[in-house]
């Protein structure tokens, strides 16, 4: 993306150049796409756990356990796709949230039923 400041052009007095802010779609490569929206769903799932500063206040373990799902499908999912090299770092990152949210859990799911472990397996602390 582009840091340019929108500039207004005579037509569309005071409208930022759209054009000018932004990057084709067509352009960016699947493989981060798809690893920027893991990172997003890992950064969102985290927080929601608690695991960001003020943890606390921010804690919802029923966005998480949304999140983390959401997670770990698109994870098993891609990972063919964009090769070891990038999948197996989501890989570890889902595993963490999914044993984060088993530690920060006051019932724990059984094995096998926490939160993407339908797409990864059961997940052992």
């Amino acid at each position: 993306m582009s840091d340019a400041t929108p500039e207004a052009t005579p037509d569309n007095e005071g409208a930022p150049d759209f054009d000018s802010m932004t990057r084709d779609i067509a352009d960016v490569p699947a493989v981060e796409v798809i690893t920027t929206v893991a990172v997003h769903l890992m950064s969102a799932a985290a927080v929601n756990l608690g695991l960001a500063e003020e943890g606390e206040k921010h804690k919802d373990l029923d966005e998480a356990r949304k999140l983390i799902h959401a997670l770990a499908g698109l994870v098993t999912a891609s990972a063919t796709e964009i090769s070891n090299f990038h999948a197996a770092p989501l890989r570890d990152g889902l595993k963490s949230l999914q044993l984060a949210f088993r530690e920060a859990s006051v019932v724990p799911d059984e094995p096998g039923q926490g939160p993407g472990e339908k797409f990864t397996g059961p997940v052992y602390s």
